[in-house]
This record gives structure tokens, C-alpha cells and sequence, in this order.
């Protein structure tokens, strides 16, 4: 039951997290550690007052285990989100977040040692080429329309090139914290919310090394237009809203993740985060109607039928059919 709540989440959270990011890129593209920030924030104080119960609960994985995490996973946050001021469109910015099941895969192998069967492999390629495809074509749409009046081409290439060396950098410290977490709770037990915790708290006093970005975006936030939240009836700036909306439905992908992680192996989660975001991809691009070609549909059907393949759900509904019929002959 609760891998299947974690999944729920996860794609509510994160599909519609991504929509509210795109708002925010779209306005101000640099206001990456902005969003970074008001997430950590955010995390970090629900998580103080509810599972720290005010810093009274002492942490059942020792502190130096979270300090080496929440190194890697404050990285990981800050340059995926910078990565968006590096001339790297929304679409492009998936390719490489997509190819995180390879890359867990990769690791596993080398560090973990764990072998898969070809069924696992083949399935897995197939996601992700599925994914690449769509986000592909998707990104080579936005690049098309953008470099229309570019006129230093050169300098963007090379601001874009830093972007793809920063997303790659992401990646591949994305995947290794997976394994980490993966045998810390093979050693110390599975504690989800206090690793969510940590992971937000530890990481907020080096936002200081950001804080003159951050004032200068929450500037220019509050110069946007106003907007009256439904329901509510109060009128904020537009950004302001569009930022705490992002916030509160990152809260409930990130919350999902973690709980994923302390029910399945990284690979599982890696898989049910990488076909969330195929579903954020496609979702953006009805939402925002931009062209969905017939190699989208060439995309979906890789995703759908490696998905297939990586749970075994042909097994499985043998095994359950087979368990039926003898229960039937004994009856």
C-alpha cells in the first residue's frame, strides 16, 4: 500500500511541480536558486516541527551520514536549477534528468555489483530511449524558435555546452546518492521523513553564498503582475503564487520519493521518477500546445512498452492465472 501512495504521489506532486516551474523559467529563467531556496525552506520547517519535534528527537542515522547526502543531494539540487540560466530549454533540461535510469544502472554495477537479467536491460533502454526521443524532439522545437535573432551564436553555444557539462555533473551525483541512500537503510533501517528532514535542513546555510540572486529575484517577483488566488480571495503578486505552488507540490513529489526509497530498490526509483517525468514532458507539452509529432507517439510507445518489461507484468499475470486455475481444480 504504501509504494503505491509513494507513486501517487510522486506523480501528482512532481508532473504538476514542473508545470508551475515552467511559469516561473518562462518570466525569469534565472530564478533557479530562488526556487531552490523557498524548497529547502519550506521542507526544512515542516519537517523541524513534525519529525525533529523542534530539534528535541535525536536522528536515527548518525549526522555524519547525512552530512556526505545532503552534500551530494544540495549539489545536485543547485546546478540542475542554474542549469536552466545556462541557455538550456525546459524540454533539453529532461534528455539528461531521463537518462538517470542508465546511469543508476551503471553504478549499481560497478559499486553495488548487482547484475540484472537482459529482460531488465532491454527494458531499460528502451524507457530511456523513448524518453530521449520525445524530450528530444521536443527541445530541438524550442532551440529552432529561440535562436531566431541570435546574434552572438557562438557565446550561446558555449554557455550551452557549460549547461549540458552541469547537467551530466547532476546526473551522474544523482545516481550515486541513490545508491548511497540505498545502503544506509540496509544498515541503519528505513527512515524516510528524518532523511528528508536532514536532507533540506543541513543543506540551508549555504544558500549565503547565493543570497544577493536570491534578493534580486524576490525583487523582480514582487514587481509582477497581481493575481487573485481562488478560494482565498488574496491578491499576490502572480510570481509570489506561482512559487508557492511549486513549493507545496514539490514538498509532495520530493515526500513521495523519499518514501519510494525506503520501500523499493534505487533502480525501481529511479524508474518511477524517470516515467514521472516522461509524463511532466508530455503534460507540458498539451498544457503549453506545443507540437506533439508522430515521433512523441514513437516515444510513448518505447516508455510504455519498457515499462511493461521492466515489471514483468506478462509473469506475473501467468503466475496469477496459473494460481487461479489450480484453485479452481481444487474446488
Amino acid at each position: 500500500m504504501r509504494p503505491a501512495f509513494a507513486v501517487g504521489l510522486v506523480f501528482a506532486g512532481c508532473c504538476s511541480n514542473v508545470i508551475f516551474l515552467e511559469l516561473l523559467a518562462r518570466k525569469h529563467p534565472g530564478c533557479g536558486n530562488i526556487v531552490t531556496f523557498a524548497q529547502f525552506l519550506f521542507i526544512a520547517v515542516e519537517g523541524f516541527l513534525f519529525e525533529a519535534d523542534l530539534g528535541r528527537k535525536p536522528p536515527a542515522i548518525p549526522i555524519r551520514y547525512y552530512a556526505v547526502m545532503v552534500t551530494m543531494f544540495f549539489t545536485v539540487s543547485v546546478v540542475n536549477n542554474y542549469a536552466l540560466n545556462l541557455n538550456i530549454a525546459m524540454p533539453l533540461h529532461m534528455i539528461f534528468r531521463s537518462g538517470s535510469l542508465i546511469a543508476n544502472m551503471i553504478l549499481g554495477i560497478i559499486i553495488l555489483k548487482k547484475r540484472y537479467s537482459i529482460f531488465k536491460y532491454t527494458s531499460i533502454a528502451l524507457v530511456s530511449a523513448g524518453i530521449f526521443l520525445c524530450t528530444f524532439m521536443s527541445a530541438k522545437q524550442v532551440t529552432s524558435q529561440s535562436s531566431v535573432g541570435e546574434n552572438d551564436g557562438f557565446q550561446a553555444f558555449a554557455w550551452w555546452l557549460l549547461g549540458i557539462g552541469a547537467l551530466t555533473f547532476a546526473l551522474l551525483m544523482s545516481a550515486r546518492m541513490g545508491i548511497f541512500q540505498e545502503t544506509l537503510y540496509k544498515q541503519f533501517g528505513k527512515h524516510s521523513k528524518e532523511a528528508l528532514f536532514y536532507n533540506h535542513a543541513l543543506p540551508l546555510p549555504g544558500f549565503i553564498f547565493l543570497a544577493s540572486d536570491i534578493y534580486d529575484h524576490a525583487v523582480l517577483f514582487n514587481k509582477s503582475e497581481l493575481y487573485q488566488v481562488p478560494v482565498v480571495g488574496v491578491t499576490v503578486p502572480i510570481m509570489w503564487f506561482y512559487l508557492l505552488m511549486n513549493v507545496i507540490t514539490q514538498y509532495v513529489c520530493i515526500r513521495g520519493v523519499f518514501i519510494l526509497t525506503t520501500e523499493c530498490a534505487s533502480l525501481t526509483v529511479t524508474l518511477v521518477v524517470t516515467l514521472r517525468k516522461f509524463v511532466s514532458l508530455i503534460f507540458s507539452i498539451l498544457y503549453f500546445q506545443n507540437p506533439f509529432t508522430l515521433w512523441h507517439w514513437l516515444g510513448t510507445l518505447f516508455v510504455f512498452i519498457g515499462t511493461l518489461m521492466y515489471t514483468e507484468v506478462w509473469n506475473n499475470l501467468g503466475t496469477t492465472k496459473s494460481q487461479q486455475q489450480k484453485a479452481d481444480k481444487k474446488n
